[in-house]
């Protein structure tokens, strides 16, 4: 099968969350996805993605990523999601992916690539240790959702209130 790796354009953005909520079925977390067209949209500036299309311009993968800073290292890429629809797996399309990827941090002088794996997908874990990556079992993620930035927990509250009113004497 031929396929065409090439930077997403607004237009793919349907195609894109479709891969998205395929992603996340697959995960087993299809409730978890909140975002929506619009809102890639409106956040376009963001995030950038690669997508590989077949014959017939469908897209049938995804590779998701942004720039970020790290202290220790300085800037680097990161790379949310990369995902192959499964009729088309185990074709080189990941690996195809990844290498454009890395071209692009390369141009991009960024000193680490990051994502995450789940630990039950072995299958991608034994796929990021064949090209050469370092798995990390010691870090965790933590994360504040939408419903926490808006109305912090009383413990963050209370503890910024009397930090401010600290520095205001």
């Amino acid at each position: 099968m031929n396929y065409t790796i090439r930077p997403a354009v607004e237009a793919d953005f349907t195609a894109i969350l479709d891969i998205i909520k395929a992603l996340a079925l697959f995960e087993k977390a299809p409730g978890e996805v909140t975002n929506s067209v619009e809102q890639m949209i409106a956040e376009k500036d963001y995030f950038e993605c690669l997508v590989a299309v077949n014959d017939n311009e469908e897209i049938i993968a995804i590779c998701l990523y942004f720039f970020a800073y790290y202290t220790w290292v300085g800037k680097s890429l990161y790379l949310d999601d990369l995902y192959v629809l499964e009729p088309y797996r185990k074709q080189g399309i990941a690996s195809a992916l990844l290498g454009k990827l890395f071209e692009i941090a390369r141009n991009e002088n960024c000193r680490r690539i990051r994502w995450q794996v789940l630990d039950w997908n072995e299958t991608a874990i034994q796929f990021y240790k064949k090209c050469g990556a370092t798995i990390n079992a010691e870090w965790l993620n933590c994360d504040f959702d939408r419903s926490m930035i808006i109305r912090p927990s009383i413990k963050l509250l209370s503890d910024s209130k009397k930090h401010i009113s600290e520095n205001n004497r």
